[in-house]
C-alpha cells in the first residue's frame, strides 16, 4: 500500500514583465508563480522533479502522485503564462523556472530535476544551458537578458513525451493549402492534404512540396510580424506607447502525418488527434499556435527566429539526459525523440527508453504511467 501523500502549494517570487503580456493586473502585480508540491506524508525527500511547459497547468499533473510515491518532491510547475501563449515570452518561462528552482534549493532540497513535458522540451533544455553558460541577450521580440539572468543549473534533465520545439511542431502543422490569411477557407487543392486527390499514403514528391510550403508559410507570417512591428515602431499614424498587436493563425492541425501512418512510423492511431478529428482540430479556437500576437510569434513559433529550440542547445549540455516517450503517442513520435537523443552528444549520461503503447497522457494506462515513472527513478537513482 502507497504511503499517504500531502500536497503543497509553493509560491517563488520572479522578475516583472517589461509589457502588458499578462491580461490579469493581480498576478501582474503579485509577480509570483506557482507550482504543486507533492511527497510522503511527513518526508523529507532529497530530489525534486520539476514538471515544466511553457503554458500548461501542470498542478494537478498526472505523474505527481507516482512521482511522490517513489520517494520524490514532486513539483507541478506552472509559468506566468499559464492558460495563455498569446503574448508569451519564452525567455520569461526561464526566468519562472528560476524563481521555483531557487526557491526548492531554498526549502532544503539537495538536487532538483527538470522534465519538459510536451511542449515542455522548448524550455527545459534551453533553461538548462542558459543556467551553465548564458549567452543569450536580445531573444527575438523582445524578452528578458539571460546573461544577466543567474539562472542556477539543474542536476539533470528529462523529456517525457516531449517534442524538439514548439516552433517545429507548429510549422509541422501548418496547412499550406491556406494562401490567403483573411479567407481561411479558400484553400490550394494542390496543397491540401484533407482534398481527396492527396489522399494517403502521400507520394514522396507531395510530402517535399508539403514541407516546404508548410516552411514558407511560417516565414511568411514571421515577415509580416516583423513588418508590424516596424510600422508600430517608426510611423507618426502608429498609437503612441503601443509596441504590439495580436492576430490569428487558421489551420494549424494540417500535420501530414495525422493521416499517413508511414511518415515516421509508430504505434499512433492514424486519423485522430489529442484535439479531436484532425479536420476539426485545424481550425479549432483552442488549438497550438492559433492566437498570437506578433513579438511573441517571432519568439515562439518562428522557425528562423526563436531560441526555445532543443536541438540548438542539446549539443553543448553536459549534464545527464532522459528521454521517455510513449510509442502511441499521437503527437510526439519516437523518430522526434531519436532526433534528440542523437543531439545530446555532449551529455555525462543519455538514456532513451520507449514505453510500447503508451500515449500522450498514459490516459486509462496505469501500468504504463508506472513504467515510465520507474524508469525516471530507476535512472535517477
Amino acid at each position: 500500500m502507497s504511503a499517504p501523500l500531502e500536497r503543497n502549494l509553493l509560491g517563488a517570487r520572479t522578475e516583472a514583465s517589461t509589457t502588458v503580456d499578462v491580461y490579469s493586473g493581480v498576478a501582474r502585480m503579485a509577480r509570483t508563480v506557482w507550482a504543486s508540491e507533492v511527497k510522503q506524508v511527513g518526508a523529507r525527500p532529497s530530489t525534486a522533479i520539476m514538471i515544466c511547459h511553457p503554458t500548461a497547468n501542470f498542478l494537478g499533473h498526472y505523474a505527481l502522485n507516482g512521482l511522490a510515491d517513489r520517494g520524490f518532491g514532486a513539483i507541478g510547475f506552472t509559468t506566468r503564462y499559464v492558460g495563455n501563449d498569446s503574448t508569451l515570452i519564452m525567455e520569461n518561462c526561464l526566468l519562472d523556472m528560476g524563481a521555483m528552482v531557487d526557491h526548492l534549493y531554498s526549502i532544503g532540497y539537495e538536487r532538483v530535476v527538470l522534465i519538459g513535458n510536451s511542449g515542455g522540451a522548448s524550455i527545459v533544455p534551453y533553461y538548462q544551458a542558459q543556467a551553465l553558460e548564458p549567452t543569450v541577450s536580445a531573444p527575438a521580440g523582445g524578452g528578458p537578458d539571460l546573461t544577466k539572468a543567474g539562472l542556477r543549473p539543474v542536476d539533470a534533465i528529462i523529456a517525457l513525451n516531449a517534442h524538439p520545439s514548439r516552433s517545429r511542431l507548429s510549422t509541422e502543422w501548418l496547412d499550406p493549402s491556406i494562401h490567403d490569411e483573411l479567407h481561411p477557407f479558400d484553400r490550394d487543392p494542390a496543397l491540401d492534404m484533407y482534398h481527396p486527390d492527396n489522399a494517403p499514403p502521400f507520394s514522396a514528391e507531395f510530402i517535399e512540396r508539403y514541407r516546404a510550403a508548410q516552411v514558407a508559410r511560417n516565414r511568411r507570417i514571421a515577415a509580416w510580424c516583423e513588418q508590424q512591428l516596424d510600422w508600430l515602431a517608426t510611423s507618426p499614424d502608429a498609437p503612441k506607447g503601443l509596441e504590439d498587436i495580436a492576430f490569428t493563425i487558421q489551420g494549424t492541425g494540417a500535420d501530414l502525418r495525422f493521416l499517413d501512418g508511414n511518415i515516421d512510423p509508430s504505434d499512433r492511431q492514424i486519423g485522430v488527434t489529442l484535439h479531436g478529428a484532425p479536420t476539426v482540430a485545424n481550425y479549432l479556437p483552442a488549438m497550438i499556435s492559433r492566437s498570437s500576437s506578433c513579438r511573441s510569434f517571432l519568439n515562439q513559433w518562428s522557425i528562423d527566429h526563436t531560441m526555445a529550440d532543443s536541438f540548438k542547445w542539446l549539443p553543448a549540455i553536459t549534464s545527464p539526459f532522459l528521454i521517455v516517450l510513449g510509442t502511441a503517442d499521437p503527437t510526439v513520435l519516437p523518430a522526434m525523440a531519436q532526433q534528440m537523443y542523437d543531439a545530446a552528444t555532449a551529455s555525462s549520461r543519455r538514456d532513451l527508453h520507449f514505453v510500447t503503447g503508451g500515449t500522450h497522457y498514459f490516459e486509462n494506462q496505469p501500468e504504463l504511467l508506472a513504467e515510465a515513472l520507474d524508469v525516471i527513478a530507476a535512472w535517477l537513482d
